[in-house]
């Protein structure tokens, strides 16, 4: 820290003291935090939106006061430094684990479950996946506020009637992995374990960006298989936001 330095100089000094990451995601996260606030109208949303401003102005202008005071300059960082601090409070995976037993069996289930085509039928958050080949797919989700990303995908170990897993190809705007394994259960019934992992957009600064929003992902893996169980146990597609239910189409023939 500069000891020369007053308290006049670092709340009036306006020099980019942020790196680029980092300015992304405070203009993203001000920028929610503002909409948020807005939404709710009442004293903690204007709070929020205050909060908000500041954030937003923070990776506008580049500049941080706390940065300032401590002699911190990562504007001007190398690529070597930036991954560096890419490991701290803006990066991070998010792990999800979360199970369900479904009254079906595990041929039943992996069957379906293997084209992955099927998946939005019960994933909420994906609007589209489509099998290139035997090994290779494409995924376009949805993010928070109305954004949608894109990715491809392939399966590195399935075993039938057993586990499905799968990873994202270099250059996915989410880097994600994932594995799901259908385990009988001691009565008739098998056991379905979702374990996902995936590095939101400006890591776990974005996650948390997303939970204000109701897009926790661990609240999204649980209700997915909710609406999973209940597809597979009775053929009724669980609709929201006033939607009525239907029956879903015959699943596809999984590719081989």
């Amino acid at each position: 820290m500069d000891n020369n330095k007053s308290l006049t100089d670092i709340l009036t000094n306006t020099q980019p003291n942020l790196g680029t990451n980092e300015r992304i995601a405070s203009s993203v996260g001000g920028g929610a935090l503002i909409a948020y606030g807005l939404k709710r109208g009442d004293t903690i949303g204007v709070l929020l939106s205050l909060l908000g401003g500041g954030i937003f102005l923070r990776g506008a202008t580049g500049h941080c006061q706390v940065y300032d005071a401590l002699d911190i300059n990562k504007s001007n960082e190398s690529p070597k430094q930036k991954s560096k601090a890419a490991t701290g409070w803006l990066s991070g995976k998010v792990h999800v684990t979360k199970s369900v037993t479904i009254n079906k069996s595990p041929a039943e289930l992996y069957q379906f479950w293997h084209n992955f085509e099927n998946l939005p039928l019960f994933m909420n958050h994906l609007e589209s996946v489509t099998v290139k080949d035997g090994k290779q797919s494409h995924w376009k989700a949805k993010a928070p506020l109305g954004y949608s990303v894109e990715w491809d995908a392939q399966t590195t170990d399935d075993r039938e009637n057993e586990h499905i897993a799968w990873k994202s190809l270099e250059g996915a705007d989410i880097p994600n992995s994932g594995m799901v394994e259908f385990k009988p259960t001691l009565t008739r019934g098998t056991e379905v374990k979702v374990t996902l992992t995936y590095e939101p957009p400006a890591g776990k600064f974005g996650s948390y960006v997303a939970k204000l929003f109701g897009e926790a992902p661990s609240q999204q893996v649980e209700e997915d298989l909710r609406r999973f169980k209940r597809l597979m146990e009775t053929g009724m597609i669980v609709h929201i936001e006033g939607q009525s239910s239907g029956r879903a189409p015959e699943a596809k023939k999984a590719s081989a």
